[in-house]
């Protein structure tokens, strides 16, 4: 199975190692939050990605994520667009485990295109090991496999657990389109403790917009940011306050705290938090500049 280590090599610009590959692109998603909003349409993410992969920010860049059934188009695209070398990917599977087997077996068929780097699925509510066998059986063990556990409820830290003894990394959704769907800071730091423990990292999707944590000002929700998480995992870590981490508006403070990580210690926070999903490529680069950390 891939490492985070190896999804995160180096980019062009020299991206610092808090940062590297942190960022997949999941433009082909609408905005978490926004029922008014829509996906950017399959040209115009192909063309967004190209240029920023071909950019000076580059190596904040991971793979495309991409939903089974729109596979079809984004290969479409890709082949009017001719990249030089294959798109990683990674695939999230909105029609069912048993579309899988089909999926991998179209991307297998055009490697000059893609380069399949994750596949990524909801759990069923219990997540058992027979399904989770099931993933193993039908995704190669040289994909990283991606579960998303059913937030709430008593058994959602025992379903994180579950994922990662068979290898997958869980995934922490961050947001949705209620306040409900927004994870409370107790909750982010119970998985940060639970996920400091596992032999796998984490990914997060949907919600983590901003840098810092605030309220979207289209739907009133108090969304965490990315930087907040980086900042908590690394407190995780090393035994520090991490509810006040997810806690802070105060992004001055947090990037000072980020900067002040050695290269060890950022490798370390992405060892456990390997990445996250944003809509937009501009908007991270945006924020991260404006703190000084690019």
């Amino acid at each position: 199975m891939s490492s985070a280590v190896e999804l995160r090599a180096p980019g062009p610009r020299g991206i610092p190692p808090l940062f590297a590959r942190l960022v997949d692109d999941a433009a082909l998603f609408p905005p978490p939050g926004n029922r008014n909003e829509v996906a950017t349409p399959v040209p115009q993410a192909v063309t967004d990605h190209l240029d920023a992969r071909a950019g000076e920010f580059a190596g904040l860049l991971g793979p495309m994520l991409c939903q089974a059934s729109r596979l079809a188009e984004l290969i479409t695209e890709l082949a009017k667009a001719k990249p030089s070398s294959p798109i990683p990917l990674s695939l999230v599977c909105d029609t069912g485990l048993g579309g899988v087997p089909k999926a991998l077996s179209i991307i297998e068929g055009r490697q000059e295109l893609l380069a399949l780097r994750m596949v990524e699925m909801p759990a069923p509510s219990d997540v058992d090991d027979i399904w989770l066998e099931r993933v193993s059986e039908f995704v190669p063990e040289d994909i990283t496999r991606v579960v998303e556990p059913r937030r709430g409820g008593e058994g959602w830290l025992d379903g994180i657990r579950r994922v990662a003894e068979h290898g997958c990394w869980p995934k922490l959704r961050t947001g949705g389109q209620t306040a409900e769907a927004v994870p409370t800071v107790d909750e982010v730091a119970e998985f940060l403790a639970v996920a400091g423990s596992l032999d796998v990292p984490f990914k997060a999707t949907t919600g983590l917009n901003a840098a810092v944590r605030g309220e979207d000002p289209e739907t009133g929700f108090t969304h965490h940011g990315f930087l907040n998480l980086l900042v908590a995992t690394a407190r995780s870590l090393s035994g520090k306050d991490v509810r006040a981490a997810l806690e802070s508006t105060d992004g001055a403070a947090l990037a000072e705290e980020a900067r002040s990580l050695s290269d060890d210690a950022a490798n370390a926070v992405r060892d456990v938090f390997a990445s996250y999903g944003s809509c937009s490529l501009k908007d991270p680069v945006a924020e991260l500049e404006g703190l000084g950390l690019l």
